[in-house]
């Protein structure tokens, strides 16, 4: 975040003791006074909306614990961005204060936005499905007289292109940014066959997509795809034996997109042949990983583990980082409203740290927070994208996702 300007400086001391002790009680009396006296500070509240019936967050889900898979909820995240910019702010004469807000349904939006009209507030970390998310965008601009919507969760391309919105950001990484980034080490490992295996289910279907299109972009071939399906029914059983589907040689890699992570976690070394698996499992695209060791993030990840109780996983790191954004900007000018606030992330006027090495700014045409991404298996980080040789023309971090010229976003508030 950026430092208040213009503090003042203090000159040589040039005070005998005795016009030494009567400054310091003139500050000492002046304190006592500015204690009494101290204008309150200005409360920017930020409601953490989810969705209380959230698949991702039943017991039976999280216990399961699928490589990065949600771990808990993201409350915890937030409380801990709020602290780590609180004293900044109260400089500044500003307090950030967070409230959590369960959903029961998309059906209970206009009544909580409601709620949250009266309380005034407008900035909106959100950590819902992506067809609720949808829904917020839709209406929370309107009803609260301007927002600032920030997903913390839902990767979804179609969210930073189609059904994009002014009002808008994203801190979670989208589904081509993770693809983009396994097809950069691939090509830099010089693997470039590949077996694709994808599920039934509509997000499997366009995790695929992404990959197909990160494999076209990087060099890369993907020999066959094949479908895999967890079934009960024996005339089905050949869409789940893992040597069936990896019997053919030629490929290098067995890129494996199932957004459940079921299939994925048996498939690592259960393959026919003796190749590494990656998308799903096996070799991932991260956000956050609790083992990066650089940057700060030991420091990151340690107090994350105290204060949650559980390692800090991608959508963790995405809300802490999308509180330390709003506080970022209310600290560049305490007084601006959030369609000022808006244009200035999105110009790149503000730059946060993610302690994953450079610092972070929003992208202008579809509101993705630019970012490293991690490439790691559950031991480690073995990698970080973009990897070294990738070139782009203006800025490396857009060769992850979607780029300026291939938007498809209008912007609309």
């Amino acid at each position: 975040m950026r430092a208040a300007a213009g503090r003042a400086t203090a000159g040589p001391l040039r005070y005998g003791l005795k016009g030494a002790l009567g400054v310091g009680l003139a500050c000492g009396l002046a304190f006592a006074c500015g204690l009494a006296t101290a204008a309150p500070l200005q409360n920017v509240t930020v409601a953490v909306l989810s969705l209380a019936s959230d698949v991702r967050y039943t017991p039976k889900q999280l216990e399961r614990a699928f490589p990065d898979h949600p771990a808990g909820r993201v409350g915890d995240a937030a409380r801990m961005a709020a602290e780590d910019t609180a004293l900044e702010l109260q400089e500044l004469g500003v307090a950030l204060k967070l409230k959590e807000v369960p959903l029961a349904d998309a059906q209970a939006l206009p009544k909580v936005l409601a709620e949250l009209k009266a309380a005034r507030v407008q900035h909106i970390v959100a950590d819902l499905p992506p067809e609720v998310l949808a829904a917020l965008v839709k209406i929370a601009p309107a009803v609260l007289g301007g927002a600032m919507i920030l997903n913390v969760s839902a990767d979804g391309d179609a969210l930073r292109n189609e059904a994009c919105s002014a009002a808008l950001l994203h801190t979670y990484p989208s589904r081509q940014m993770y693809t983009d980034a396994l097809a950069q080490y691939l090509a830099a490992r010089n693997w470039r066959k590949l077996l694709l295996l994808q599920g039934p289910l509509l997000e499997d279907q366009l995790q695929a997509a992404a990959m197909v299109l990160s494999a076209k972009r990087y060099g890369l071939k993907i020999l066959q795809t094949k479908p895999f399906k967890l079934s009960g029914d024996p005339r089905e059983r050949d869409l789940f034996n893992t040597r069936l589907l990896t019997n053919e040689r030629d490929h290098e890699v067995v890129a494996v997109m199932d957004s459940q992570g079921e299939f994925a976690r048996i498939l690592p070394y259960a393959t026919q042949w003796p190749r590494p698996v990656m998308g799903s499992n096996g070799l991932m695209a991260m956000a956050w990983h609790p083992q990066w060791d650089r940057n700060g993030g030991p420091q990151i990840s340690r107090r994350f583990q105290k204060l949650a109780k559980r390692p800090m996983q991608s959508q963790d790191w995405a809300a802490w980082i999308a509180v330390k954004a709003i506080a970022a900007v209310v600290a560049v000018d305490p007084k601006a409203d959030v369609a000022k606030q808006l244009k200035q992330l999105r110009a790149g006027d503000v730059v946060v740290d993610g302690n994953k090495g450079p610092g972070l700014t929003f992208r202008a045409w579809d509101g993705q927070l630019r970012q490293p991404i991690m490439l790691g298996h559950g031991d480690g980080v073995v990698g970080i994208a973009p990897l070294d040789g990738i070139l782009h023309p203006t800025e490396v971090m857009d060769t992850l996702g979607t780029d300026q010229k291939e938007s498809k976003c209008q912007q609309r508030s």
